[in-house]
């Protein structure tokens, strides 16, 4: 087989990372959690850390989907989520760079009509990214007025591409494979091997995408956990384990990915998606105040209160090297002024 970078490049996409998003030493986290009397190291992969739209991991899935969508002169791009959704806001920053009109067709998921929910945050960056924003009404799903939507613009003449919630598919998670081989890469430069890798789970392309570029490169993906935040942890599971494989068989890997190959753990959902939970805004405020970093409330927020809860559970041992994904997110923090102050 070939190596995953040539597989890659078989794939039409566009570049909207400027440069591989950098790998950072948590120290001060060691300090307040007392990791480093027990021999455990923090590190944080940045996919916050982007020059376009306000940064996060939905950027890597768009530079495939868009790629595509350049290559077949799609007009429109449209696209789902939920209100607050990282990935609208993320591919209305990139169309507007790439010069292609986006529609977004955005539901109600959470049960929040605040004025803050509703206006601030990343709905405030969809309008000021040029994107045409449908809120869908009470009854119908987000894909189904999608679709609805892109038939209305293609009888006007229009090439139009509609990109799932997330951009959650197998083209989407090629994204992922390709930063598994850029967190090998940073590993190599560093010195140093992950022993746990750690990551929310919301439309599970993150985690498939991830675990298929390991299993590709010839290295177990068991050592990857994440915290289920959308669905239940038995569905996340599902998803995730049929995207990988999805994405493997579009490489044209024979990797056999087995069931107890991927972890995910539903423990820190909460009440349901972007429902804020104690733990997630302790894990915020603690990031915040030993790093100075910032996390979103509705997916690394709850993953990181998981790790919390595992390193203190002594899940990791002497000697552990552990990785946060930090997705991004971080405008969403602006909806949730009123849980944050709350706490």
């Amino acid at each position: 087989m070939a190596p995953l970078h040539s597989l890659l490049d078989h794939f039409p996409q566009i570049s909207l990372l400027d440069r591989p998003t950098p790998i950072q030493r948590l120290e001060g986290l060691e300090r307040s959690l007392g990791l480093v009397k027990r021999g455990i190291k923090l590190f944080a992969k940045r996919d916050d850390y982007m020059a376009l739209g306000g940064g996060g991991n939905k950027l890597r899935k768009l530079e495939f989907h868009l790629g595509e969508a350049l290559r077949d002169k799609v007009d429109v791009v449209v696209t789902m989520g939920g209100l607050q959704s990282n990935h609208a806001r993320l591919t209305a920053a990139a169309c507007a760079k790439l010069g292609m009109r986006c529609e977004l067709v955005l539901g109600r998921a959470v049960p929040r009509d605040d004025e803050e929910y509703e206006h601030n945050g990343n709905m405030l960056l969809d309008a000021l990214f040029g994107a045409v924003v449908h809120i869908v009404p009470e009854g119908f799903t987000t894909a189904s007025w999608a679709d609805t939507r892109a038939q209305e613009l293609q009888m006007q003449g229009c090439k139009v591409r509609v990109i799932p919630t997330g951009g959650s598919t197998a083209v989407g998670c090629l994204g992922y494979a390709k930063a598994a081989l850029e967190i090998a890469r940073q590993e190599a430069s560093m010195g140093l091997e992950f022993t746990h890798m750690v990551m929310a789970n919301g439309s599970s392309g993150t985690h498939a995408g991830m675990a298929a570029g390991f299993a590709a490169m010839g290295r177990a993906p068991g050592f990857i956990k994440s915290f289920a935040v959308l669905a239940e942890a038995p569905e996340s599971h599902r998803r995730t384990l049929e995207l990988t494989r999805q994405t493997l068989e579009l490489l044209g890997s024979e990797q056999v990915i087995e069931p107890s190959m991927i972890a995910v753990d539903g423990a820190h959902r909460g009440a349901g998606y972007g429902v804020p939970t104690k733990a997630m805004l302790s894990a915020l405020q603690l990031m915040a105040r030993s790093e100075g970093l910032l996390l979103d409330p509705v997916y690394s927020g709850k993953a990181f209160a998981g790790l919390v809860a595992d390193l203190e559970s002594g899940l990791y041992a002497q000697g552990d090297n552990i990785l946060l994904l930090m997705t991004g997110g971080a405008p969403g923090i602006f909806a949730y002024r009123s849980a944050l102050q709350g706490a």
